[in-house]
């Protein structure tokens, strides 16, 4: 399985009309959007440009798509949301958190982020994809270079439930994958000098990442 994986379009067709170059040349069998889709306005635009992609898209919301784009994504045929809920491709169960609240050096995923967590975890399989927008604390989160500013929830998560993959985006200055514990965690976020990364995975899951 070939999984192209993106977050921080921030409402930009720029970057639409890149994530579509690329689906066209890497020739992935899923999208995973991993939040900040739009940027507060024009939700319906980029939802539509972004359906029109002819590859299925798997998606989460992040910090600066608003709770109504959650209602948007039913009009979109080709956009499945994620959010506690568990969608197969092939034999890759992909599972997801919409969502997050940044705060100083820190991020959650809503106010009442223990109860949602507690309904994630039964979801996670060893073979599954997380798909989140903000990373594990501790993981790909720096910013200014020194500074963790991510979410402690989803590392306890990963610790505990072990998925295969994780997919995140949100820290702009930290694109890349590290391993916490057994998990390959990704930092898709597309910024100037990134356009997400192609995740291929082999019948024995085997994983290996290419930044683009």
């Amino acid at each position: 399985m070939r999984i192209y994986a993106v977050a921080d379009i921030h409402g930009q067709s720029k970057k639409i009309e890149l994530i579509k170059n690329n689906t066209l040349q890497l020739n992935p069998d899923v999208i995973v959007v991993a939040g900040d889709i739009t940027n507060y306005t024009g939700s319906t635009r980029i939802l539509a440009l972004l359906n029109d992609i002819p590859v299925p898209v798997l998606a989460v919301r992040g910090n600066t798509d608003r709770s109504r784009v959650e209602n948007l994504f039913k009009y979109f045929s080709n956009i499945s949301p994620l959010h506690l809920k568990r969608v197969t491709i092939g034999s890759t169960p992909f599972v997801g958190l919409s969502g997050c609240i940044p705060i100083p050096f820190s991020s959650r995923i809503c106010l009442n982020q223990a109860q949602i967590i507690e309904k994630l975890k039964p979801m996670i399989k060893s073979n599954s994809v997380l798909v989140a927008h903000p990373p594990p604390r501790g993981t790909l989160d720096e910013v200014l270079r020194r500074f963790h500013a991510s979410c402690r929830g989803l590392t306890e998560v990963i610790k505990m439930c072990r998925p295969r993959l994780m997919i995140s985006g949100h820290i702009h200055e930290r694109p890349g994958s590290s391993f916490l514990g057994r998990t390959l965690v990704v930092n898709c976020a597309m910024g100037k000098n990134h356009a997400g990364a192609v995740i291929d995975m082999d019948n024995k899951n085997n994983l290996t990442v290419e930044i683009l």
